[in-house]
């Protein structure tokens, strides 16, 4: 799946939390994503058996682009959620910041809100006008 990051596939905290190893939470990230760390996803990440085995055993580190890369690829944050509860983060409140998209969307839905309220009390007063002046 080239190009194309899947639907992002929920990390219980409780699974998380019993993670030793950074390696032990990118499997995860593997599994829960339907994949293991095989052929199909080295390929995907541009790296070799040995280097996988070397992240997994905690040997080397991994770089930031490879990691968000495989998080992409496997639809899910499980390594980053490993970290956050190794930090002492509680995994149970964070969230994402709005995008963009999002945050216009939002302040789109407000302002209609807005007007659909302003609208209606205008609609109020001119129905109070009009039952006024024909009594």
């Amino acid at each position: 799946m080239p190009n194309q990051i899947p639907l992002q596939m929920p990390v219980r905290p409780d699974e998380i939390s019993r993670k030793q190893t950074l390696g032990a939470a990118m499997e995860m990230c593997a599994e829960l994503g339907g994949d293991a760390l095989d052929k199909t996803l080295q390929q995907e990440l541009e790296v070799d058996k040995a280097q996988f085995s070397r992240w997994q055993s905690g040997t080397e580190g991994i770089l930031w682009p490879k990691l968000k890369k495989m998080m992409d690829t496997c639809g899910n944050d499980a390594p980053l959620l490993w970290m956050l509860h190794q930090r002492g983060y509680d995994l149970y409140s964070p969230r994402k910041r709005e995008t963009e998209t999002e945050q216009k969307l939002r302040e789109t839905q407000e302002l209609l809100e807005k007007e659909r309220v302003e609208r209606a009390a205008i609609e109020a007063a001119l129905r109070r006008m009009l039952v006024g002046v024909t009594s």
